[in-house]
């Protein structure tokens, strides 16, 4: 895999990675650590490679969300299709309800072989397999696991569109998830307590200990002007308690070590590589050759200076948090606001450019609650790269139009125009009978 994505990156003429996003597979995390060894090669492995690796937040919701719904004994494929419907409309749920009941009665009546994807739909699960027909009981169960669910459902589709900035949400995501699963552990609900008490084990092995996350997600927070380290502070003490002042501080020194390395970058960039003194070249010309010795203490005094940036450079970091959080309005645009202060903080916005460029799920939104265990299916696998380039390029030019486009609202309309054609079909049938 590794090699792949190498021979990819020459072909396209890159060397500089700042972040991977992958699915929680070992695989994954022995390629990106042979990766990261190939950018120290190239020299352009940033910070040494620490936060090259983004976990899909995606996969990791998909994953806390099925370990909890095994715990309700419920199918999955029935829960999912109860949440789409609850956010419709009661009244859509309730037909879905009677649908999969009059299968049911139909199938038992008849005696007929349904096979185990239908079972799985619409019976009670145990242990994998079908038990039974959903009672009125457990349909009561699915619609409070369908609205305990919800919260997920909205995250999930925040997190996940491409029109908008995205990394600076994710680390108040994970702690709007932490805050609710707390609270319903120790709810008087016996269901959706012990649910969420299987969840939490999930949650804490990817997001419990704050050295296993990329600390690049804290930052992204971080750089976003309505919250700073004022909120990330708040949130690290609501999910870590006392810990979380300990995390801050390790936060605050890796982003001021990220920012010095920009520093350092854009310095070396606008000079060349070499860094002015105050004394004039031809000053230093005649006191290297005049004084033995003294031309090697210069040329470290250079370095030091290109490393450090300056001071003003580095008070630019500490004015940014310092400065008052921006109010929160609906039609903020985040990158509009860097673009705009970008004149004060040079250095600072193009940090920003890299850190809130990142995305922070591997799927797109609709695969998030899947339960089909290949991410790529035999048609998609099939297809050659030139046409899977030529249909990249075609999504991006779709998303880069003026009026996005809306897939529920699409979906609903061809749902209505199958309806037509299925009424016209069943008219045209009745006539040739009659």
């Amino acid at each position: 895999m590794t090699r792949c994505i190498i021979n990819f990156l020459r072909e396209w003429g890159l060397q500089k990675i700042f972040t991977v996003t992958v699915d929680n597979a070992s695989s994954n995390d022995v390629t990106v650590e042979k990766l990261s060894d190939k950018l120290d090669d190239w020299g352009t492995n940033s910070m040494n490679g620490q936060h090259l690796q983004m976990r899909c937040m995606s996969h990791i919701v998909n994953l806390i969300v099925k370990d909890g719904l095994k715990e309700s004994g419920i199918s999955i494929a029935c829960v999912r299709y109860a949440v789409k419907y609850i956010r419709q409309s009661p009244a859509r749920l309730r037909k879905f309800q009677e649908c999969c009941e009059s299968i049911n009665i139909v199938k038992k009546s008849l005696c007929l072989d349904v096979p185990t994807r239908c079972y799985l739909m619409f019976d009670a699960i145990s242990d994998g397999q079908p038990v039974g027909m959903l009672t009125r009981t457990d349909w009561d169960d699915v619609k409070r696991i369908s609205q305990f669910l919800e919260i997920f459902y909205n995250l999930t589709l925040k997190v996940s569109r491409s029109l908008y900035v995205t990394s600076n949400a994710h680390f108040l995501e994970i702690g709007q998830v932490a805050v609710y699963l707390n609270r319903l552990i120790t709810t008087e609900d016996e269901l959706l307590s012990e649910m969420t008490s299987s969840m939490w084990k999930f949650f804490e092995k990817y997001w419990g200990e704050p050295t296993k996350m990329n600390k690049v997600i804290f930052i992204a927070c971080v750089l976003d002007p309505h919250y700073k380290f004022t909120t990330v502070s708040f949130v690290l003490k609501k999910i870590f308690g006392d810990e979380g002042t300990i995390i801050e501080k390790e936060v605050h020194t890796y982003m001021s070590s990220l920012f010095n390395k920009y520093v350092s970058k854009s310095v070396s960039k606008d000079t060349g590589g070499k860094v002015s003194t105050s004394l004039p070249s031809s000053s230093f010309s005649t006191m290297e050759t005049s004084t033995p010795g003294l031309g090697e203490l210069l040329d470290e005094i250079r370095k030091h200076k290109a490393a450090s940036g300056g001071v003003d450079s580095k008070t630019k970091l500490e004015k940014y948090l310092a400065e008052d959080p921006e109010n929160e309005r609906p039609d903020f645009d985040i990158l509009a606001w860097w673009k705009v202060n970008s004149p004060r903080f040079p250095i600072l916005a193009k940090m920003a450019r890299d850190v809130l460029a990142i995305p922070i799920l591997s799927v797109a939104y609709e695969s998030s609650f899947s339960t089909g265990g290949h991410i790529l299916d035999q048609f998609r696998s099939s297809l050659t790269p030139k046409l899977v380039e030529t249909l990249v390029c075609l999504q991006d030019w779709l998303q880069s139009e003026s009026l996005p486009v809306n897939v529920e609202e699409d979906l609903n309309f061809l749902e209505i125009l199958e309806e037509d054609f299925t009424n016209l079909g069943k008219e045209a049938s009745t006539d040739d009978v009659c």
